[in-house]
């Protein structure tokens, strides 16, 4: 049996040491099968539809948008978000975070990916102004302050 995490491939024949592996990651990071956006929800607008993008563009003439594309499944993506959320400081009317859940949205996720020629990530943030992305980063990378900045 194999486990997937980012780029990681954990082999183990029991399924006892696997889960015990993964019960390790979850006490550490968070129980990876939340479907809850983030520890801080009320944050997000979470990210669903294709034809969100659109609006996403044109949002962002006015505001920029952050995009954080999360893994529900990979501890290292949820220790970033949990980390971006900790350290997010950006006023409401200064930016517009978007929630994309990876799994469940992996279409969107292709779209992102060829809309705003950026090269697909998990975890993954992304800034978009004036309807192109003007910064992309991921895994440890990310940080809240470097997009204050930006934003």
């Amino acid at each position: 049996m194999s486990v997937f995490c980012c780029k990681t491939n954990f082999k183990t024949d029991k399924v006892s040491e696997n889960m015990t592996i993964m019960s390790f990651f979850d006490k550490i990071f968070g129980d990876s099968n939340s479907k809850v956006s983030g520890s801080n929800p009320q944050m997000w607008n979470d990210l669903t539809e294709i034809k969100q993008l659109d609006e996403i563009v044109e949002e962002s003439k006015e505001t920029p948008v952050i995009i954080f594309k999360h893994s529900t499944r990979c501890a290292i993506s949820r220790m970033a978000l949990k980390q971006f959320e900790q350290e997010y400081a950006i006023d409401t009317d200064k930016a517009k975070p978007y929630f994309l859940d990876l799994l469940s949205n992996r279409d969107i996720s292709n779209e992102i990916a060829t809309r705003f020629d950026v090269m697909h990530q998990s975890p993954q943030l992304i800034v978009i102004k004036e309807g192109k992305a003007v910064y992309d980063t991921s895994h440890g990378a990310i940080d809240a302050g470097v997009v204050k900045g930006i934003v």
